[in-house]
């Protein structure tokens, strides 16, 4: 019997999907989370042979002895994953620790989760990366800031999404930013006007793709999160050719096997220092699944089953799972306390024939992706994009 340990299965909440495919092939799955068990959906409990609760999952100690106890009661552990940002170090160092061979161990973390150690395999790759500095004095900011010009981006260099992340417009703002920084080590870079488009794949034990996806950001996420804006981006079944290279390149380049990723891209909208209109070049990567619903938009997009296909690849290495048809399913999220031409009714009746989903962000995700959500899908880009127009049209 194969053993899966999961990682925080209630969170997000779709993340049961995996869970229940897992077990749906014969998986043993076992659920380590700090949510009473009581508190877990139906799904969720249908879809584990255990689960053991922990008062914080941020307590590495008593994560370990769950883990251990597992260990004990279950025999060896092959898998342990979370497919959650937050949690790839805490994976690694577990794997690490029980000698768990599937995945990142921590000595892989520096180039996966800094974004500045990221640029290396990029380059590897062959695709452009932007120039960077390492945040220390305000003097240094200033003098890379000679160099490439205002504005410039600061994030942390191990962070989760648009986190504390400042677009820097003059000195005003870079003296702010030094006022109020937390005490981690940032990153300085050159801003890029471009559109953020992803490769998203299931990769095998040999580093070969057996789905691809992308999504298009139609919302810059660093102005949706600092100043509370709307959400929107569509999940896309076809891939441009460039963006299909420089996906596989990529996978490559990092090493990843046996995995589910979404790697982030700019498409260039001018000509830049960096390069030419249109031209893609890097952003990060993320070795985990799109966040929120995304898998589930891919769903949609596809007319497949991305959890089974991902559950497929634990279990088989291989899926027998297809697309369907090739579609665009979009997200639009409207940020609370924002005034809108159209009301919610107004939006459900005009695209009644077209919805997928409505309903409240989940909490802990609002920051990123809004409040309240509409998801549709469509034939064409082009009318993804006049849904997200008229969804999101403020008075």
């Amino acid at each position: 019997m194969t053993n899966f340990i999961y990682l925080s299965p209630n969170f997000p909440a779709n993340h049961w999907n995996f869970c229940r495919q897992l077990k749906d092939n014969g998986i043993n799955v076992l659920g380590i989370g700090d949510a009473n068990y009581d508190d877990l959906s139906n799904d969720l409990k249908a879809s584990l042979n255990e689960y053991y609760k922990v008062s914080s999952l941020e307590n590495y100690e008593e994560v370990y002895r769950a883990v251990a106890f597992f260990s004990y009661k279950y025999g060896r552990v092959n898998w342990l994953e979370s497919n959650n940002e937050y949690w790839l170090e805490r994976d690694s160092k577990l794997r690490d620790d029980f000698n768990i061979n599937s995945g990142f161990h921590f000595k892989d973390m520096n180039d996966i989760k800094y974004k500045s150690k990221m640029k290396a395999n990029y380059i590897k790759a062959g695709i452009k990366v932007a120039r960077y500095h390492m945040v220390d004095d305000i003097e240094s900011c200033k003098d890379f800031i000679k160099e490439v010009n205002y504005p410039v981006v600061v994030k942390p260099d191990n962070g989760v999404g648009a986190s504390d992340t400042h677009k820097i417009k003059n000195d005003d703002d870079l003296i702010k930013f030094f006022n109020n920084k937390l005490d981690v080590t940032y990153i300085m870079e050159e801003f890029i006007s471009g559109i953020v488009e992803t490769y998203d794949a299931i990769v095998d034990s040999n580093g070969d793709p057996i789905f691809e996806n992308g999504n298009v950001t139609l919302a810059n996420l660093m102005e949706t999160v600092s100043e509370n804006g709307n959400c929107a981006f569509y999940e896309r079944s076809i891939l441009p050719d460039d963006l299909l290279k420089a996906g596989r390149a990529c996978v490559k380049a990092f090493g990843v096997k046996s995995r589910m990723i979404h790697f982030e891209f700019f498409r260039l909208l001018e000509d830049q220092h960096i390069g030419k209109k249109d031209e893609i070049v890097a952003l990060e990567v993320n070795m985990r699944p799109s966040g929120g619903i995304s898998p589930t938009m891919m769903n949609w997009a596809n007319g497949t089953d991305v959890y089974k296909i991902w559950a497929d690849m634990i279990a088989f290495n291989s899926t027998n799972k297809k697309a369907e048809y090739k579609e665009v399913c979009v997200f639009a999220s409207r940020r609370d306390g924002h005034n809108f031409k159209l009301s919610n009714d107004e939006v459900r009746e005009k695209y009644a024939s077209v919805l997928r989903q409505e309903g409240r962000v989940e909490e802990a995700l609002s920051g990123a992706m809004a409040n309240y959500m509409f998801i549709a899908n469509f034939k064409s880009e082009q009318e993804a994009k006049d849904f997200v127009k008229i969804v999101l049209e403020e008075i």
